[in-house]
């Protein structure tokens, strides 16, 4: 917990400083980016943790900050989650992105068996060229399950 507060705390710290228009270096804003995201993710119900993978494409709807795209997550547990889903993201300052994701759950024991999920994700992207790489914090509900994750997501923009 205490290394989540940490990063929350250089988030808001790089974005304080990502606001002054003289610190910012050469930006190319990419209509397109896809990305993955690594993460530990941590069930509650179940009080344990998983190996999560999210992979997701996001289009930018001109200079508004909003996006729309579509996502999966896998979670590598002895359930086998899998979750996809529409994503409404929005950039209400540079490098900063918060995303909801309405979706689908199934798992593949019965995948014909499909449950509603939502997802809420933040993370924070430093670039270096047209590679976004930062941190990733996500709260995800299901009927079954919640859970939590604070991972590395690492974005490609075109």
């Amino acid at each position: 917990m205490k290394t989540l507060y940490i990063l929350i705390l250089f988030a808001l710290t790089q974005t304080l400083f990502a606001q002054n228009p003289d610190s910012h270096v050469n930006s190319d804003d990419h209509k397109n980016e896809l990305g993955i995201a690594n993460s530990p993710i941590y069930i509650i119900e179940e009080k344990e943790f998983a190996y999560g993978l999210h992979v997701h494409y996001i289009r930018s709807l001109r200079e508004t900050g909003f996006g729309i795209g579509v996502g999966y997550e896998r979670i590598f547990d002895e359930h086998k989650h899998n979750s996809m889903g529409v994503i409404l993201s929005y950039a209400p300052i540079e490098h900063l992105a918060l995303s909801l994701s309405p979706g689908i759950i199934f798992y593949d024991n019965n995948p014909s068996e499909l449950h509603f999920g939502f997802h809420f994700e933040t993370l924070y992207e430093f670039e270096i060229g047209i590679i976004h790489i930062g941190p990733v914090a996500e709260f995800a509900y299901s009927a079954d399950d919640y859970h939590v994750s604070l991972g590395v997501h690492v974005g490609f923009g075109f």
